[in-house]
């Protein structure tokens, strides 16, 4: 999109202001969400049709990995928003499906996903949750993990066993209020990194229409596996590669900068120092052209693009991991005490590879896809 640089500019000065905070006090980033949806961000991947700009899978990642580059926290409200928000799109409830998609492209309605159950895990396409049918509408009874803005999104997507269900995969996704009566949250996130995403678990035991449902009776796993997997794990990638941009870059700036008086040399000036850099840049950029060439396979899917969704989560989880790491070996004491800013990126991108579906999962997806072998 020509614009997209031009409504980042205006929305990331705020994502940058609000980041400690975030961080620091496990603070809702509300203003810079509200500043992505003043720029248009939020309805970034939404139909025109229904006040969306109509951007792809290659402008997710840009967006998605700039976001994250100066805040974590907002980029996973941010990727979970838009997330809810294409699987609403590709199967409207006939229940306000269009007042719905409207403010969710609008930024008026924040949207999550509410997946993962207690009950299995991070194995957030197997819901133990079964809806009960009962005269036009459904009663849902679940305990939902880890639900990202859970105490300030308006609406979540959630998942359960559909009634007549003999299956793990045999689930519908619904639209539930967050102000529903039987929705509850249990406490106030205080993890190891993304403090400011909101991540708590979220108990219902709420009485929704049947016309809340996303798309076709039964088929839940169906739009799981084939839309938000995609989407989800498109942005996720580029969250875990924004923030080791942003580490490995303070690092690069720390190590040319920072100096030995007594031997008039820079850090940068020992070739161990310059080694570790160009091999975390290294990994860096072969991480990204693998999620822009994944990027581009889901804009236009082949028999071989499922395999690189799975991959490229994993891989680009994984690199992060590696890439946070040397920033942080780089900056030694320096960035150990947070002085250079490597921390945070540091601490968010530990998330990404624990985060269903987690980065073991995936290879082992990835190892059966190869092998020939069913996923499920």
């Amino acid at each position: 999109m020509h614009d997209l640089q031009d409504r980042l500019a205006a929305a990331l000065p705020t994502v940058r202001a609000g980041a400690d905070a975030a961080d620091a006090d496990a603070k809702f980033p509300a203003e810079s969400v509200r500043a992505l949806a003043d720029a248009g961000l939020m309805g970034l991947t939404l139909p025109t049709e229904v006040g969306g700009l109509g951007a792809g899978p290659v402008e997710l990642v840009a967006a998605v990995s700039a976001v994250a580059a100066e805040c974590g926290s907002t980029a996973m409200v941010h990727l979970m928003h838009l997330a809810s928000a294409m699987v609403a799109a590709a199967a409207p409830p006939t229940a306000g499906g269009a007042e719905l998609l409207a403010d969710m492209a609008a930024g008026t309605a924040l949207g999550t996903l509410a997946f993962s159950e207690k009950g299995s895990r991070s194995h957030f396409w197997a819901p133990v949750s079964k809806a009960v049918a009962a005269d036009g509408a459904v009663r849902i009874r679940a305990d939902k993990s880890w639900v990202t803005s859970a105490s300030n999104a308006d609406v979540y997507i959630t998942s359960t066993l559909a009634p007549a269900a003999t299956a793990a995969t045999e689930s519908d996704l619904y639209v539930v209020p967050r102000i529903s009566d039987g929705v509850s949250i249990a406490g106030r996130f205080d993890g190891l990194g993304l403090r400011g995403n909101d991540s708590a678990p979220v108990r219902l035991d709420v009485e929704v229409p049947t016309g809340a449902r996303l798309g076709a009776h039964g088929t839940g796993f169906a739009l799981m596996m084939e839309v938000v997997l995609p989407w989800f794990s498109l942005g996720n990638s580029a969250v875990s590669l924004g923030l080791a941009r942003a580490a490995l870059e303070r690092a690069i700036g720390h190590a040319s900068a920072a100096r030995f008086d007594h031997l008039d040399s820079a850090l940068s000036d020992l070739p161990t120092i310059r080694a570790y850099l160009a091999k975390a840049w290294t990994d860096l950029s072969a991480h990204e052209a693998l999620l822009r060439e994944t990027a581009a396979r889901v804009a236009e899917p082949d028999d071989t693009t499922v395999l690189a969704v799975l991959a490229t989560k994993a891989g680009c989880n994984e690199a992060a991991l590696r890439v946070t790491e040397t920033a942080l070996r780089v900056t030694g004491g320096a960035g150990f005490s947070r002085q250079v800013g490597v921390d945070r990126p540091y601490r968010d991108a530990r998330a990404g590879f624990v985060m269903a579906p987690t980065s073991d999962a995936l290879f082992d997806f990835t190892g059966r896809a190869l092998c020939g072998l069913d996923l499920f």
